[in-house]
């Protein structure tokens, strides 16, 4: 099983693979730089350099990045889309500088458009940023969101929609966020409800489209749209669903990352060992 955290706080992007196997973690998740801000400069060199050199040492693989908060790339609001093109751009070819092998994305908010025309703006930014990062290795992975606001992704149709329109089909997968899940109306809770998911996405795009599993549980009701994480079986999905999903035969070929609150230092550990009880 490939299973990580999304790791944070570290002062350069190279100590994350020493935190990650510290925690017993072969696969993480990080941002590669500040995810509430346009670019400020580009990585130097030798921490990429360092970078690569860490992964090596600590062979933790797939690493996923994921993309800042302020990339849009579904809104009507025509510079912000092409700064979110631009940005999205660099961070490719900044991941695939780092040796990274999946970029992982919310669908963005087409704010009070209507979803179509969002879905089309989102459809063509993956277009022209897969043309223009064609040397890159890098996949992209649609991550489902818990559908707040005018959010795109908080049904799978939204990501059949995209896949079946993107041109390079071989970049683009899916993350499956299960707490998104849960808060947009999938209910994960019961094995009725985690039966009929994965039928519905195998049915829209197929299971062999998920390569990241982003497992948390829930704060929040079902079908709230209230994006909330909570603790591994603390939340609304709990312990029997969360070990239904982490245990599926169908996704056993996913890796599955962490976003579980950080109330403390303990609380990644806590909640990798609740994950890792799930098979004994």
């Amino acid at each position: 099983m490939r299973l990580g955290v999304h790791i944070s706080g570290v002062n350069k992007l190279s100590q994350a693979f020493g935190q990650a196997a510290k925690l017993g973690c072969n696969t993480m998740q990080i941002f590669s730089r500040n995810p509430q801000r346009w670019r400020q400069s580009s990585l130097p060199a030798e921490e990429i350099a360092e970078f690569r050199s860490q992964q090596k040492k600590y062979k933790i693989s797939p690493v996923f990045i994921h993309i800042p908060y302020l990339i849009n790339l579904a809104s009507p609001d025509v510079k912000l889309y092409k700064a979110s093109i631009a940005a999205y751009i660099e961070d490719i070819l900044e991941a695939s500088a780092l040796g990274a092998d999946y970029i992982v994305t919310h669908m963005g908010s087409h704010k009070q458009t209507s979803e179509e025309e969002g879905l089309k703006r989102l459809i063509e930014a993956l277009n022209t940023i897969i043309e223009k990062t064609q040397a890159a290795k890098v996949g992209i992975l649609l991550e489902n969101t818990a559908g707040s606001g005018s959010w795109l992704g908080y049904k799978f149709i939204h990501q059949k929609s995209v896949l079946d329109a993107i041109k390079q089909k071989e970049r683009v997968a899916l993350c499956l966020d299960t707490a998104h899940a849960y808060l947009a109306g999938y209910d994960l809770a019961t094995k009725e409800g985690f039966k009929n998911t994965l039928e519905e996405i195998e049915n829209l795009v197929g299971l062999d489209q998920i390569k990241l599993i982003h497992l948390n549980d829930a704060r929040g009701t079902l079908g709230c749209h209230h994006d909330r994480h909570d603790h591994i079986g603390k939340g609304a999905i709990g312990k029997e669903g969360m070990k239904r999903i982490v245990t599926s035969p169908k996704l056993k070929k996913c890796a599955f990352i962490l976003e579980t609150p950080k109330d403390d230092e303990t609380s990644d550990q806590i909640n990798l060992a609740t994950v890792r009880k799930f098979f004994k």
